[in-house]
């Protein structure tokens, strides 16, 4: 990203026309242009934007409208770098507002400022980075960082600034593909959590070592882990280990770059005696000399490596996510030899030579950092299973199952889904087979299919993941979904800010396409399908089917009033089937193995599995896929291992913003459509974050009301004033303003605001709040008299030392406004006018010092 602030207005206009050459003029490629545009500048001038009214379709009410409606669009210069910090959910909770004022006091910004005094960066908040497990979490630029400290951000700034200098941009791995019996496969996860944790400097590392060892080992990075405190995360897997006897796999999580060359020298010997002898001395001249492989992660016992991961996927059941932890996300053979595109196969029915299908055509760009697309089957057979429960399945090639229906009419394939109860992953749980079913039966010529990835619920990160880790899988749901309900068109709407999800997905779209999956004629038959992909532009509402199609039409994101549905009415008034990602993502397993099969997993009413984003005060987030009818306490306890600092567990607030808070004493509570709505929550698109004791339930209404108050399109009054006048009551609240009046003045005004908002935004906004009056609602009281038990409402707290302080200086030291006094020795104190409550010298005390103190016990004290 680059500031262009010197750029004439000939040479402006010059860039402008070409960038409408590229992408078009007509009135719904506004959004694509604006995008482009933006890339093109780092912001939309004033005079591009005149140039597009000028040369195009596009009139200036709409270029306004539009380009004023989607927070993605600048009107303003910004600076070289871009640092953007996530305010997630999983992030609020642990402090994302403390990192944002740390990154603005570190680059010296003024209160009225968004970009450095010398250009060189700008900030601003986002609603979600999709890396929950590593909240906070930042990005600058393409790089993101996890788990950051307010204390942190001059060491994190810094290693970018020189990151920058070095030039590293990922750097290009090895060729793959080579045809040679290899050693073993090492397999490296490459989701983004798995990146923004070092990964891709553990790739550049294995590819080094390995040379340098002389080993022939395959190297293979795959998708996303599930297991994202644990990463980087190798698995070492080979057919003979270098003893002799039966083959073996090992799994080393949270690996070090130093670790990498100890690794793969206690696996796998080089091929040629030399090499072998060589690498022996060396190896024993390093332990002379230094002690660290002692410390080496390969010397800890199994079940102290992989106890927790193992416990982490027990409870697990994989239907989306079918390929965990050994798929290549771009390696289409290997998905095909893994049951890939069986179920289209099945559906369409093969009338030409066997195998012509998929038959030709080149895997993907190989050994690119973010680009996974190496590794065929043919270099290495039979691979064992990982040592962990459930252990990934092997590389071999997987025997057909029999067909529940092959070949066979839409009509069919409308049925099996129908008859499987699977139910919409987005959030509403529509049954899925209905939607399809009104698609099917409507009479047009011209239907589409909407993939919807605009996945922006603040502490969710599903779709992201499965569009990274499992393209291949999800295109399929969308070839099977076309042919069912008559569709010849599908789009992938996914946010701008997946910019890994957008680059796989294009990938695998190509891939595709050369392979005969999509296009003309699939398998030679007479069904054609074609997908492209619509990059959103960052606007939460747009998640709402028909804010979604007004989007794509190049309109703002309004939602429209229903009936009519997409379904029967929906892109450029055509019948169109909107379903998420995951909703897709289940469908090859239906097909492939019939609905009885299915419907054998989940509830009487909620079939089948749910995939959730585990974040929050959590000891093992990450990403999760669970039978419907699993209880919340399971997930918790079991797979996530309890609340993180020994905490105890105060609530699950599940759905994002739209969904509400479960207290802990209701966590029984099994994963159930038609459960969660009965306890006032809703399972949403599949967020869960886990909240502790130290959190205060009065912030968390508050924080979500005002995403959704931010979020909100404007167009109905009840959405656009009440919740504006709900968060102002929250305000008042959280400033110890407010009174005994506002608590019933909030909950009318939630239950009016659900009642006659227009979109599911307006009529599911309230659904915090509510629940949180209702299980939680003594807090909402102590915050009437000025008390936040967990001191997370600043303004009502006060940072005070007590009598255990040893006066170390440690605190003053780490205060970043100089609000403690530098008294060696002696009892520090705190200037509670300067104190801006960030909480650093309750980090930096080993002493139990310092304290948080409500602001009328102080008051009382002085009196």
């Amino acid at each position: 990203m680059s500031c262009n602030c010197t750029t004439t207005k000939d040479t402006m206009i010059s860039r402008v026309d070409e960038v409408i050459g590229r992408v078009g003029a007509s009135r719904q490629m506004i959004i694509p242009l604006l995008q482009a545009l933006q890339n093109e500048f780092s912001y939309l001038p004033s005079e591009a934007l005149k140039r597009i009214y000028e040369r195009t379709e596009i009139d200036r009410a709409q270029l306004i409208s539009v380009s004023t409606f989607y927070s993605q669009f600048r009107h303003i210069p910004y600076g070289k770098h871009l640092i953007k910090v996530c305010t997630g959910t999983a992030c609020h909770v642990k402090g994302a507002g403390n990192v944002y004022d740390a990154f603005r006091r570190e680059l010296k910004m003024s209160n009225d400022s968004i970009t450095t005094g010398d250009q060189l960066f700008s900030i601003e908040k986002i609603a979600c980075l999709g890396c929950c497990t590593l909240a906070p979490v930042v990005q600058i630029d393409e790089k993101i960082y996890g788990h950051v400290l307010p204390g942190k951000v001059n060491e994190l700034i810094n290693d970018f600034l020189v990151q920058q200098e070095l030039g590293e941009k990922g750097g290009k791995g090895e060729n793959g593909e080579r045809k040679r019996r290899v050693a073993g496969e090492i397999r490296l996860g490459m989701g983004s959590c798995c990146q923004a944790s070092g990964s891709a400097d553990i790739y550049k590392e294995l590819i080094k070592a390995s040379r340098e060892l002389g080993l022939e080992v395959n190297i293979k990075p795959v998708g996303c882990v599930g297991v994202c405190n644990k990463v980087p995360l190798i698995d070492v897997v080979y057919p003979y280990p270098p003893s002799g006897g039966a083959g073996g796999a090992f799994r080393y999580p949270n690996v070090k770059a130093a670790e990498i060359k100890e690794i793969l020298h206690h696996h796998f010997k080089p091929a040629g005696f030399l090499k072998r002898l060589k690498n022996n001395i060396f190896h024993h001249v390093d332990t002379f000399h230094t002690d660290v492989t002692w410390d080496n992660v390969i010397w800890k016992p199994h079940h102290e490596r992989t106890g927790i991961i193992d416990n982490f996927l027990a409870g697990q059941k994989h239907i989306s996510t079918e390929g965990y932890g050994f798929l290549a996300p771009l390696n289409i053979d290997e998905y095909i030899a893994h049951k890939g595109f069986e179920a289209v196969k099945k559906i369409i029915g093969e009338k030409g030579e066997k195998g012509k299908i998929g038959e030709t055509g080149e895997v993907g760009e190989k050994g690119k950092i973010g680009e996974v697309g190496e590794m065929s089957t043919h270099s290495i057979q039979h691979l064992p299973k990982v040592e962990a429960a459930p252990p990934p399945s092997p590389l071999s090639p997987i025997t057909p199952t029999p067909s529940p229906f092959s070949p066979t009419s839409s009509r069919k394939v409308v049925d099996a889904i129908l008859a499987s109860g699977l139910r919409g992953r987005g959030g509403g749980g529509f049954l899925t087979g209905k939607k399809w079913e009104i698609v099917a039966d409507a009479d047009a010529k011209e239907k589409y299919v909407i993939c919807n990835g605009d996945e922006g619920d603040p502490g969710a990160f599903m779709d992201r993941m499965m569009l990274e880790s499992y393209p291949f899988r999800v295109i399929e749901g969308m070839i099977i979904a076309g042919y069912a309900v008559g569709a010849q068109q599908g789009i992938f709407y996914i946010r701008a800010e997946y910019p890994l999800a957008v680059e796989r997905i294009r990938k695998a779209i190509e891939i595709c396409r050369e392979r005969n999956f999509l296009g003309n004629n699939i398998a030679e038959s007479d069904f054609s399908f074609h997908i492209s992909i619509f990059e959103g532009a960052g606007a939460f509402v747009c998640g709402e089917e028909t804010a979604l199609i007004a989007s794509i039409e190049g309109e703002r994101g309004f939602p429209k009033q229903r009936p009519p549905y997409p379904a029967a009415e929906g892109l450029y008034g055509q019948p169109t089937l909107v379903n998420n990602v995951e909703t897709f993502s289940q469908i090859p397993y239906i097909v492939r193995n019939g609905a009885k099969t299915y419907a054998q997993t989940g509830t009487e009413t909620s079939k089948g599995t749910k995939v959730f984003a585990l974040a929050g005060k959590i000891r093992h987030g990450g990403l999760i896929e669970v039978p419907m009818g699993i209880t919340l306490n399971r997930v918790i306890e079991e797979i996530g291992g309890g609340v993180e600092k020994g905490e105890r567990l105060k609530a699950v607030q599940t759905g994002g913003p739209s969904g509400g808070c479960i207290p802990a004493h209701l966590c029984d509570v099994q994963v159930d459509f038609d459960a969660f709505t009965q306890m006032g929550a809703m399972m949403g698109s599949g967020g869960l974050v886990v909240l502790s004791e130290s959190d205060c339930m009065v912030d968390v209404a508050r924080y979500f009301l005002s995403f959704t108050c931010n979020q909100s399109c404007g167009k109905c009054t009840f959405c656009r004033v009440g919740v504006r006048r709900m968060l102002n009551i929250l305000d008042r609240l959280c400033t110890g303003k407010a009174e005994t009046t506002d608590i019933d003045k909030l909950e009318e005004l939630a239950l009016n605001v659900k009642k006659a908002s227009l979109c599911g935004l307006g009529k599911t906004a309230p659904n915090p709040v509510l629940t949180t009056l209702k299980y939680f609602r003594e807090e909402y009281e102590e915050h009437v008299k000025g008390v936040c038990k967990t001191g997370t409402c600043k303004d009502m707290i006060n940072f005070v030392v007590n009598e255990n302080c040893t006066g170390c200086t440690k605190c003053a030291k780490a205060c970043p406004v100089d609000a403690i006094p530098y008294t060696p020795y002696e009892v520090h104190t705190i200037d509670v006018e300067k104190c801006v409550k960030c909480g650093l010298c309750i980090d930096e005390c080993s002493f139990d010092a310092i304290k948080k103190e409500p602001k009328k016990v102080q008051s009382t004290r002085n009196n």
